[in-house]
């Protein structure tokens, strides 16, 4: 596995510390221990967790990292910490929220935080829309709801100047067309996930500042 992960970040330009790849190994091996009792992915074969769980959010890191390795990050409808466990390996500068409605996947989030020892990972159980938090930088999700629900769920969570960013199959032409005006889309990114034969794209967003009215 550890042969497998290095094949999968060399591509995305990632140089991860021993203690990194560890972390992201031992990260998989509690996913597929508490698959079984808690169902946090649908995927049960280790390989393919490396390839479709691991590989996809590893290449987020890159787009990420260039926007902002500092600050806060939530992560939302994070189900068994897909992205928000990785993020939080890999930036250590950022403080990641997982938010899930799912108590189990919540309470596995802050078993990962306690055992890969990461202090700037936390597990939320809620709805994110009843979440009382201080805002955050980026707010991201992977396949959770249309481009228009995430961002109206999470408005009152973004910093002012803070970005959506979200995590897509292919580029969702559709959903985009169904923002209301007053969120822009101001990049859409190809990715190349190693070892993965599908489309994936990240879409960046931010709100558009309302004009003030004229006194």
């Amino acid at each position: 596995m550890s042969a497998a992960l290095d094949a999968i970040c060399a591509p995305l330009g990632l140089r991860p510390t021993a203690a990194q790849a560890a972390a992201l190994l031992a990260y998989l091996a509690l996913l597929q221990r508490w698959n079984a009792t808690y169902n946090l992915t649908a995927v049960r074969d280790p390989a393919q967790m490396l390839t479709q769980h691991l590989a996809d959010c590893l290449a987020l890191m890159p787009p990420l990292q260039q926007h902002r390795a500092q600050g806060r990050l939530l992560d939302v409808g994070s189900g068994g910490g897909l992205p928000g466990v990785v993020v939080a390996v890999m930036l250590p500068g950022l403080d990641v929220t997982c938010v899930d409605t799912v108590g189990k996947k919540a309470a596995f989030i802050r078993q990962v935080a306690a055992a890969l020892q990461l202090p700037n990972l936390h597990g939320e159980h809620a709805r994110v829309e009843q979440l009382r938090a201080a805002p955050f930088d980026v707010v991201t999700s992977r396949a959770f709801a249309s481009l228009a629900d995430f961002t109206r769920l999470t408005r009152d969570l973004l910093a002012p100047a803070g970005v959506w960013l979200a995590m897509k199959g292919k580029p969702p032409d559709d959903e985009i067309a169904a923002l209301p005006p007053e969120v822009e889309v101001f990049h859409v990114e190809q990715l190349q996930v190693p070892g993965l034969d599908a489309q994936r794209c990240l879409v960046w967003m931010r709100p558009l500042a309302t004009a003030t009215p004229p006194n």
